[in-house]
């Protein structure tokens, strides 16, 4: 597919492909892809989903938050705020049809959830989301499970690097990801947040960087007509394997 790019409000061009619905099927929701941290939409189930929904004539939408992939900005400048006004700009510019499924993958789970509590602009509403080992508040998380050096190193340097299991390059953590992401934070509200749209969370109980309980928080922070906790007894954090596929294939049919 063809890459195109879209000029954020900080000046920056977000790179993204979009498929258009066939003619038949513009009714149908579109469905949207949302990255996890220091990922990009080339992943399995980027690609996966939009093959899914190119076969069924469904809007598909997947892209790179500034910092990420073949977008422009730099990584270690981004916050959760700042990749969650890339999705809520690019969204609001475009989508065509009237309802969208989310699919937010370890960070963009959370992000998606946000958009749940705050809306985008657009012709549109969120018909669902689908959260697969969502992540929220994981900002939180990793500081719990700082050593005094790590304190000592975000005090003096402002950043913290951590070994990245999943690729060569470190995780880069700043003081302003941090700050931010208390901001940002949802998990445990006084009352739980109104939603008409429909959730789902898809959790590994094999995840090594989500632990499966944090799927229930999600379930009892969010009040909705449909919400609900799939465990995938030997799935992991990426849930990338064939049959997990096939099950979140399953699972955008019943929203649809």
């Amino acid at each position: 597919m063809n890459i195109s790019y879209f000029t954020n409000s900080k000046g920056l061009k977000l790179a993204f492909v979009h498929s258009k619905a066939g003619g038949q099927e513009k009714d149908l929701p579109a469905v949207v892809f949302l990255c996890g941290f220091k990922s990009d939409m080339n992943g399995t189930k980027a690609l996966f989903l939009e093959e899914r929904c190119i076969r069924a004539g469904q809007e598909y939408l997947r892209f790179d938050y500034s910092g990420h992939g073949q977008s422009e900005g730099a990584f270690e400048e981004g916050t959760i705020g700042g990749w969650l006004q890339d999705t809520r700009e690019i969204l609001g510019s475009v989508i065509e049809a009237p309802e969208i499924i989310v699919v937010g993958s370890s960070m963009g789970g959370w992000l998606a959830l946000r958009l749940l509590i705050d809306p985008p602009e657009g012709n549109f509403r969120i018909k669902g989301v689908i959260g697969i080992a969502a992540a929220p508040d994981f900002t939180k998380d990793i500081m719990e499970q700082f050593s005094p050096e790590d304190y000592v190193q975000l005090k003096n340097n402002g950043r913290v690097e951590q070994a990245n299991e999943y690729g060569d390059d470190p995780y880069i953590f700043t003081k302003s990801l941090f700050d931010d992401g208390k901001r940002q934070s949802l998990l445990d509200p006084e009352e739980p947040y109104k939603t008409r749209a429909m959730l789902t969370l898809l959790q590994g109980k094999k995840d090594n960087s989500v632990h499966w309980e944090k799927a229930l928080r999600i379930e009892k922070a969010f009040d909705g007509p449909c919400t609900k906790v799939i465990f995938i007894e030997d799935g992991d954090h990426s849930l990338s394997q064939p049959d997990n596929l096939a099950l979140l294939d399953e699972q955008i049919s019943k929203m649809i």
